[in-house]
């Protein structure tokens, strides 16, 4: 047992076990006296760790029923390449708590699972390159745009599942809207209206599978209009890019700079539509400029078209909200959100504002996908929002996340001396550039050879710029994400 910060140590190591499977979601954890005994330490050590497991969601107290996890497990963890020092991670069986071995080694996973890393950053990525790396499991996972699904508001959720199905009629279990439930499009017109301060009927909403499928839509729409290009932020979001691409559209490159992206570089592109993230720029964490602003609705009045991703715009901690383009200019703005960043990307729920000479297009475009979403998911989200339980569940996220996004940038001064840390006022992730001029696709895979899981700031890029790290801050407790930190600093000293 480590002699200093014991409950920062025990709480470590039941995230760890809950993280891999170990505890299962409904697992009792030990009374705090018992595991106290047999860890030999106070039982205050045992409750503050337990305090801490409940603060981030892992687990939560019921009385006679003890302290339960509630938390889903991630993926399990892959040993690190080669050997370190390692501490036998926490098992619990019945009431007692293994302790750890100093001292103790740990060798590689197989072969296939030591190739992984440098296969993953050798060359252009590839279309599978984020499935690929979703898939090798490891300790620390700082991937971009992960919002902590341990947070999921399975009570408030369920209350909503029981509700609506308390209430459902017959009717409702048929083929829904291809727009969307009524009722989900007119909550989505309020949350925009409350959250981002665009003003929208519910018949303007289209109900889609998230962004993704968003961008699948507006294709053969874009293409019957005369458009085989849209322009892109660089650096911009490379998941972006292949989406586009997929269409057979040209993804010409627009530099960003400390304002947002340059309009005269748009404009001398000769693109006629435009994808950006105004509100958070990815990766960089720009916040589009008022100057900007304006250049950009020029731009659009002049015939341009604004494909506005506001990707994770409610998630905002030092700066009060800047208002959606969309808000701004109705009928050259093309708004798409979803809840991937602030429930669950599993939900695969997300909505377009298109402007109106699109819009019946669009609506044959996913009628003719999938007859429209899910209703029953679609409902239960409508409740959420409707009852407020959606913004209760955002203004936790938002201290949790502000905790969390602090821990990250004090490990990168410690760990990480002299590297610049971007876009911290807002979102799910930092982007870090750093001043050895070792390529970030080394350093990521040197990074994933110990457990840690990032992206290399080049895989979106299109131009040349600095080296860097895109990453995510959201789903690890600020203990994790100081060991993550710690090991890239560790892996940068190796390469510099």
């Amino acid at each position: 047992m480590p002699t200093g910060g014991k409950a920062d140590w025990l709480a470590l190591r039941l995230r760890q076990a809950i993280a891999d499977g170990r505890l299962a979601v409904g697992s009792r954890l030990p009374p705090t006296r018992v595991l106290a005994a047999e860890l030999r330490v106070s039982r205050g050590v045992v409750t503050e760790a337990y305090r801490r497991l409940t603060e981030d969601g892992h687990v939560e107290g019921r009385r006679r029923g003890g302290t339960v996890v509630v938390a889903a497990p991630a993926v399990p963890p892959l040993a690190p390449t080669g050997t370190r020092p390692f501490r036998r991670p926490l098992t619990v069986t019945g009431d007692t708590v293994d302790r750890a071995v100093p001292g103790a080694r740990f060798t590689t996973g197989s072969t296939a699972d030591r190739a992984m890393p440098g296969a993953l950053f050798d060359g252009e990525p590839g279309a599978d390159v984020f499935d690929a790396l979703r898939a090798i499991r490891v300790r620390v996972d700082f991937t971009p745009g992960q919002p902590d699904l341990a947070a999921f508001p399975r009570a408030a959720w369920l209350r909503a599942e029981r509700a609506v199905l308390a209430e459902l009629s017959a009717d409702n279990l048929g083929y829904g809207d291809p727009r969307g439930a009524p009722r989900l499009r007119r909550a989505v017109a309020g949350w925009l209206a409350r959250s981002r301060g665009i003003r929208v009927e519910p018949e303007e909403v289209l109900i889609v599978a998230g962004t993704a499928q968003a961008l699948t839509l507006l294709h053969p729409v874009l293409r019957a209009d005369g458009i085989d290009g849209v322009a892109v932020e660089d650096p911009g979001s490379l998941g972006t890019r292949q989406h586009l691409r997929n269409g057979d559209l040209a993804t010409p490159p627009v530099p960003v700079d400390d304002g947002g992206v340059r309009v005269d570089a748009l404009r001398a592109t000769g693109a006629r539509a435009v994808l950006l993230t105004p509100a958070h720029q990815f990766p960089t964490g720009v916040v589009t400029s008022g100057e900007r602003r304006r250049e950009l609705l020029r731009w659009a009045q002049d015939g341009g078209l604004i494909l506005e991703d506001d990707y994770d715009a409610e998630h905002r901690y030092d700066r009060p909200p800047v208002p959606a383009l969309r808000a701004l200019l109705a009928d050259r703005v093309c708004y798409m959100g979803s809840v991937s960043k602030l429930l669950a990307p599993a939900l695969r729920i997300g909505w377009m504002v298109p402007p109106p000479r699109y819009r019946d297009a669009l609506t044959d475009a996913k009628r003719f996908t999938d007859l429209g979403n899910a209703v029953l998911p679609q409902l239960v989200l409508a409740r959420l929002m409707e009852s407020g339980d959606l913004e209760r569940h955002l203004r936790l996220l938002r201290g949790r996340h502000s905790r969390r996004r602090d821990a990250m940038i004090d490990a990168v001064a410690e760990h990480l001396p002299g590297a610049i840390v971007h876009g911290a006022a807002a979102g799910l992730h930092l982007t870090v550039t750093y001043t050895p001029q070792v390529p970030d696709t080394e350093l990521a895979a040197a990074a994933l050879a110990r457990g840690v899981k990032c992206q290399p700031l080049s895989w979106h890029r299109q131009l040349p710029g600095r080296p860097g790290l895109v990453l995510g801050y959201a789903a690890g407790p600020p203990g994790v994400i100081a060991e993550g930190v710690a090991a890239l600093g560790e892996a940068l000293r190796e390469l510099a």
